[in-house]
């Protein structure tokens, strides 16, 4: 980052940053165990239960969860990573913004 970088610097940095980060999601992907709804499940009652990924994220106040083949799990767990790389470009984004405004602002100030 330069001392002196300006508000157009900083929004050309962070739209290189976030390029190549699709896709995107917030959230996390877990991979779950759990019982079916039909009777005599050979599985269930071994123990073993079913598996699945599922995605939980929020939308609002309201939490969700969305089952995720296994064949997408991947796919899904990437975009949840580059959804939080996003969050982190965004906070320095916000930091660097804020400091190119402040050091624009003094550099008018002293004209």
């Amino acid at each position: 980052m330069a001392r002196t970088e300006t508000p157009e610097q900083v929004r050309s940095w962070f739209q290189t940053a976030v390029r190549d980060l699709w896709p995107v999601a917030i959230g996390s992907i877990s991979f779950r165990k759990s019982p079916c709804i039909r009777k005599n499940c050979q599985l269930c009652a071994s123990g073993q239960g079913h598996s699945s990924y599922a995605l939980y994220g929020r939308s609002g106040k309201r939490r969700f969860s969305i089952y995720v083949p296994d064949e997408l799990a991947k796919d899904v767990e990437k975009a949840v990573q580059n959804g939080r790389d996003l969050q982190t470009l965004m906070t320095e984004a916000g930091r660097r913004y804020t400091l190119a405004l402040k050091n624009e602002r003094r550099s008018h100030a002293k004209k």
